[in-house]
């Protein structure tokens, strides 16, 4: 202040300062004017209690001298007396109400005692009586700075600027007016501009530093602050600013010497030793990281953000309770710190706990709830929890919010697909990519989708442009291939190859062990692990439970069976099958690597694929062969291409020896089926013959309705047409939609077929499915992609179900069915057998209602639910794959 006031001093006491003081104070001592020049003097000399004590004695000898009592309100303020201050001021402007010094003081005295409108006021008095009063112009900007004025601030150091061209400090204050207002190259301009008056500033030029660097010129800005640490070394901002600018360009290591050049210049600041933390850990160093956050705690134990940091390392550390605590102390300290949330949440999605996710993702939404990626994680949690219909609700807030969040748009699709809300979803996963072309994800779920529509024309495009954009993108590939057994007429061989180059891709990626330290002992107890997804409420599930059972009970001692479930989802099924395994090991999150080394620590011997190119599978991690021997089983009808894979299992029916040629593995013949069925756990009966009821024979399929093909169509149709007033009753996810029953309906009545002949009917619950097929008489088998799971679940119901024999795998899977159901008369040789088969059983009531009532018991006698006569083939087939290789290992030893 004191420079100020020196500055000031002209303004009432006089260019001729000396001579005008000496004069006055010879002329009388006992004068106002004699006492308001040894004020003066005393002001000059910065002897404020004295100088206040001759101006109280010249305003006492006249009231009425303003300059005096301006001077008293000059010492009065400095020395802190501000309502003494105030009141001589006052009497200022009582006796001078344009005089430029007393406003302005006033002004910085109600600054001072927090009453902005009244400072603003002064100063604003100010300006208007001395236009040239520099301190005014400088004080009124950065008031209405302080306040959040920022325009007019601005114009205030832009007149500044105008009139005091030449002044560093009105260059300087406009830059961070400029800053503060994000207009980062005006800011440029005015330090740069400061610079020419002011080059040795190490503070203007930090600041230069930081406007470049807010406008991604960042290595101007290391230059500046290099520049400014040369000026001022200790300068700990630029050293700071200078370790984030190198963090942001990914020079890790030499940002974190900087950031402990920092410390060296202020060791006890917390958010420095944060910053070092967060730069360690991006160069994975998590325990060095931890111990910088610990720092920052010992210096502020109630830093929210430390503790937020450091669970995020401990949380990639698998340190998974540690991290939880570390979260829910910055939210004891921080309420409002939503990140804190957002990370409790991912924790809880990380480690399946989707109710917990919902809490923490909507506590985080109450505190920004215009959050898109937050609403989009709420989503995500309510999904995982089956609740689809709250899903898409946030899934829609999030894109509200923020209409190009592509990856919001994706998953509004997906959860739309599982509703079986197909066109809505193909428009979900057009928008994503309307916003991101080179989305892969969102091509594999488009063709997805036109897969279940049965456009697979498309959906073989689109699984393509999923694969350009990510050559390794091996679910797509996956899909693909899966793909493929709906088209009728596909080339074996080019599915073949298709596979194979699967197999070359997968194998390319993976180190594949070739030894093992299994030991080669033929009759030894055997380690067999099951890698599947569908370890539930699944066709896969029902296939297995049983078996698993009687294998726990019946091979007891000499083999062990681990499962390595890859979906976190669990239900009643999970609970049984798991209580069937040995080992229960899961493979959520394992990469493939650390899957097939876990595999390989366990000693597993035969390791069994149930998923082939089917939902959930890990077949690049079969590429890694952790297992001596490896096996295709269960889920997929057809090669899987991966070199690694040593067997598949199938049976006498299914796969013709001819068909050997299209397979990368070994075929494993057992000898009666490949397949059998854990006897549903609903308690409901077989029902009498639905045409005894209603007169009219019903035909029912409740395939997915993708596997229906045009040639599927016209054979329906035509046994429609041969079969008077009969119906077909269709069930499947996909009729739920409109839509979809709108096109069958068409496709239908291109062959004559009116949509009185037809029934549909979407998802239901198990119960309610089983208890559709009291509706139906004869079940009608699609094909090439023949039925598994219905055809048991028909026969179960006492529906028989006619077949069309094919070449392939799949489309023989009927056939193997219904021979081991002891029903070869409902195998069709060809299209032409398929009608003449249909409309024959269909004329035969008697002996409908006669198979029906006791299909079922037949059926529980037949291989396909004898779990125990099963267990006992499919024991003995890996004790002969593994006798197999045990040979194999003697006759390498000995050579």
């Amino acid at each position: 202040m004191l420079k100020w006031i020196r500055e000031r001093l002209p303004a009432f006491i006089g260019t001729v300062f000396p001579e005008r003081t000496s004069l006055a104070i010879a002329q009388g001592s006992d004068s106002g004017a004699s006492h308001k020049a040894q004020g003066d003097a005393c002001l000059h000399e910065g002897k404020l209690p004295e100088a206040a004590q001759w101006y109280r004695k010249a305003v006492s000898v006249d009231p009425t001298d303003a300059k005096a009592s301006v001077g008293l309100g000059f010492a009065l303020h400095e020395l802190g007396q501000y309502d003494d201050a105030e009141r001589a001021l006052e009497r200022v402007i009582a006796i001078d109400p344009t005089n430029a010094d007393a406003h302005y003081l006033l002004g910085k005295i109600a600054q001072i005692s927090a009453r902005t409108e009244e400072a603003l006021q002064h100063f604003s008095a100010t300006l208007q009586f001395d236009p040239k009063f520099e301190f005014a112009y400088r004080d009124l900007a950065g008031l209405l700075f302080q306040i959040g004025q920022i325009e007019k601030a601005e114009q205030i150091a832009k007149k500044g600027v105008e009139i005091f061209p030449q002044s560093v400090d009105f260059h300087f204050l406009l830059g961070n007016l400029y800053m503060e207002g994000r207009k980062f190259a005006l800011a440029i301009a005015s330090f740069q501009q400061t610079l020419t008056f002011a080059p040795n500033s190490a503070e203007v030029h930090k600041m230069l530093g930081d406007a470049l660097r807010e406008l991604g010129q960042t290595d101007e800005a290391m230059s500046s602050y290099r520049n400014a640490l040369q000026i001022q070394p200790d300068l700990v901002e630029a050293q700071h600013n200078l370790a984030t600018a190198l963090q942001s360009l990914g020079r890790l290591d030499e940002a974190v010497a900087c950031f402990r050049l920092a410390l060296q210049i202020q060791p006890e600041r917390a958010e420095i030793h944060i910053n070092v933390g967060n730069a360690l850990a991006q160069l994975n160093q998590l325990d060095d990281a931890i111990v910088s956050y610990r720092r920052a705690l010992g210096i502020a134990p109630d830093f929210a953000e430390a503790h937020c940091n450091l669970g995020q390392a401990l949380r990639r550390l698998k340190q998974i309770d540690a991290a939880a605590q570390s979260f829910r102390s910055a939210i004891l300290f921080k309420p409002t710190l939503a990140e804190a949330h957002v990370n409790l949440g991912n924790l809880s999605m990380e480690n399946a706990q989707y109710d917990e996710a919902v809490t923490h993702f909507r506590n985080a939404l109450t505190l920004k709830p215009n959050d898109a990626a937050r609403h989009n994680d709420l989503g995500n949690s309510l999904f995982n929890l089956n609740r689809f219909d709250e899903s898409i609700m946030q899934y829609r807030q999030a894109i509200q919010c923020n209409p190009e969040f592509a990856e919001a748009h994706f998953n509004l699709g997906v959860a739309l697909q599982n509703l079986g809300q197909l066109d809505a979803a193909e428009a979900s996963y057009r928008c994503t990519l309307e916003i991101k072309p080179d989305f892969a994800a969102a091509y594999n779920n488009l063709a997805n989708a036109k897969k279940d529509l049965g456009c697979f024309d498309d959906a073989l495009a689109a699984y393509r442009q999923a694969l350009q954009i990510e050559p390794d993108f091996f679910e797509a590939h996956s899909n693909l291939l899966f793909t493929c057994a709906y088209i009728p007429g596909q080339p074996p061989a080019a599915s073949l190859a298709e596979a194979v180059r699967f197999g070359d891709t997968v194998a390319q990626k993976a180190r594949a062990f070739n030894e093992w330290p299994n030991r080669p002992e033929a009759g030894r107890l055997l380690r067999v692990g099951l890698v599947s997804g569908d370890l539930r409420n699944h066709p896969v599930g029902f296939f297995v439970e049983a078996i698993l059972a009687a294998l726990a009970s019946d091979a007891a001692g000499r083999l062990e069976i681990t499962a390595y479930p890859t979906l976190v989802t669990t239900d009643t099924a999970t609970e049984r099958i798991k209580a069937a395994c040995h080992g229960w090991r899961s493979a959520v999150g394992l990469s493939d690597e650390c899957l097939a080394r876990l595999i390989r620590e366990d000693g597993i011997d035969i390791l069994i694929d149930l998923s082939g190119h089917s939902a959930h599978n890990r077949l690049p991690m079969f590429a890694w062969k952790p297992a001596p021997v490896q096996v295709s089983w269960l889920g997929y009808c057809a090669t899987t291409g991966v070199t690694a894979m040593d067997y598949l299992i199938a049976d006498p029916w299914t796969l013709p020896a001819t068909e050997e040629i299209h397979f990368t593995e070994k075929i494993l013949r057992l000898p009666e089926t490949r397949l059998c069925f854990t006897a549903p756990d609903v308690e409901i009966e077989v029902s009498s013959l639905p045409v005894a009821q209603n007169d009219v024979v019903t035909f029912g399929c409740f395939n997915n309705l993708s596997k229906m093909n045009d040639a599927v169509v016209a054979l329906w149709a035509s046994i429609l047409r041969k079969v008077v007033d009969s119906r077909l009753f269709l069930k499947s996810g996909q009729l739920g939609q409109i839509a979809t029953r709108q096109a069958v309906l068409q496709r239908f009545a291109a062959h004559g077929i009116d949509e009185g002949r037809l029934i549909f009917e979407g998802f239901s619950s198990r119960a309610d499915y089983f208890s559709a097929y009291h509706r139906i008489d004869i079940a009608l088998d699609p094909f090439p992609f023949t039925g598994g799971t219905t055809t048991v679940d028909a026969l179960w119901m006492g529906v028989p179900v006619l077949t069309l024999s094919g070449e392939s795998f799949i489309a023989r899977q009927g056939v193997g069915l219904l021979m081991n159901a002891g029903l070869p008369d409902w195998i069709a040789a060809d299209a032409d057998d398929y009608v003449a088969r249909a409309v024959r059983h269909a004329g035969d009531l008697q002996g409908l209602a006669a198979l029906r009532s006791g299909l079922r018991q037949q059926v529980l006698h037949s291989p396909i639910f004898d779990a125990q006569r099963f267990a006992g083939h499919f024991e003995a087939a890996l004790r002969a794959m593994w006798a197999q290789w045990c040979d194999k290992q003697c006759v390498q030893a000995s050579t």
